[in-house]
């Protein structure tokens, strides 16, 4: 009997993945162990550290700054996160903030400077509100990542020891802030945060109408010397990342399974805007538009040296985006 290649799969605890994670789904010549313990931070810090896994759900424009710096890994088309990032701008309601012209010359906080959110919510500003990243001051509370030096004209600066940038957006200290999360005194209802985009999801809705980019926050990587040595790997696991998706939508359609009033309007409501797959994966039209974006974004920021084409990033595995539109 042929022996299935062992491989480590690190990940969020999504709907999207549980299938694959306890045993619903298996790839076809692959005993997959699934590690869903770590949160986001700590996971993209590992493998570019340290490089723990043998595929990883990771950082999207992290991971073009790790193959412009070299890193011997490859990625196949499954997109585990995607979000919209116009919710994610936050303002201290002292300060005037009314528009997004408005955060020119504010400090404006952060985890770091690499979250794809951050790097979306960036990009965006810039290329619609015409806010070039460069005329804002940027803190950050953390270490990135992926070590980069700067490109003139970039301010960055690290708080203070001992303050948080919480405290500094409720107090003052920061103009406003833009994170891949939100600052708990906005969760706590703290009148003094507010949302950049009081609208964000009429602006969201707009956004997608106009560009048809649902945005990709994570990318799926794999070390390259698994798909030099097990070519047939990358299109096994696709197919079963796809099947697992298609059994996570049959569940949550499920208005009993979700514990939501009008989960069913929401559900519908989605397919009108996104589509039947909003986490459709593959390299197809939309994809491709979707991860040029972000690769224009990150070299626009000075994280990578040039332009990555998509032919270098990712894995061919399908001509088309691989879903089941007609079944969701």
């Amino acid at each position: 009997m042929s022996r299935k290649l062992k491989l480590s799969f690190a990940c969020g605890d999504y709907e999207i993945t549980r299938p694959l994670a306890d045993g619903t789904v298996t790839a076809d010549g692959i005993d997959l162990t699934v590690l869903t313990g770590a949160g986001s931070r700590e996971r993209h810090w590992r493998m570019a550290r340290k490089n723990e896994y043998d595929i990883c759900e990771f950082n999207a424009c992290a991971y073009f700054m790790a193959r412009d710096r070299g890193a011997y890994w490859t990625a196949i088309p499954v997109f585990l996160h995607r979000r919209f990032r116009h919710g994610f701008a936050f303002v201290n309601t002292s300060k005037s903030i009314k528009e997004p012209a408005d955060l020119i010359g504010r400090r404006v906080g952060g985890t770091n400077f690499q979250p794809a959110g951050s790097i979306w919510v960036r990009g965006i500003l810039e290329e619609f509100f015409r806010v070039p990243h460069k005329e804002l001051i940027w803190v950050t509370d953390r270490d990135e990542d992926i070590e980069f030096t700067p490109p003139p004209g970039l301010t960055i600066e690290r708080i203070p020891v001992g303050k948080s940038l919480d405290d500094m957006l409720v107090e003052g200290e920061l103009d406003a802030m833009i994170s891949p999360s939100f600052p708990r005194p906005f969760l706590k209802g703290d009148k003094r945060v507010a949302r950049l985009f009081r609208n964000y999801k009429e602006v969201e809705n707009n956004y997608f109408r106009l560009t048809g980019i649902f945005p990709i926050m994570h990318v799926t990587v794999i070390r390259r010397e698994i798909v030099d040595e097990h070519p047939w790997a990358a299109a096994s696991l696709v197919r079963a990342f796809n099947k697992a998706k298609q059994i996570a939508y049959d569940r949550v359609r499920n208005p009993r399974t979700v514990p939501l009033a009008w989960f069913s309007a929401a559900w519908e409501e989605q397919i009108e805007v996104l589509g039947r797959d909003p986490w459709i994966y593959g390299l197809g039209a939309a994809n491709r538009k979707n991860l040029e974006t972000a690769v224009r974004y990150t070299h626009q920021q000075g994280l990578i040296g040039r332009q990555i084409p998509i032919s270098e990033l990712f894995v061919e595995t399908d001509d088309e985006e691989i879903g089941e539109k007609d079944r969701i």
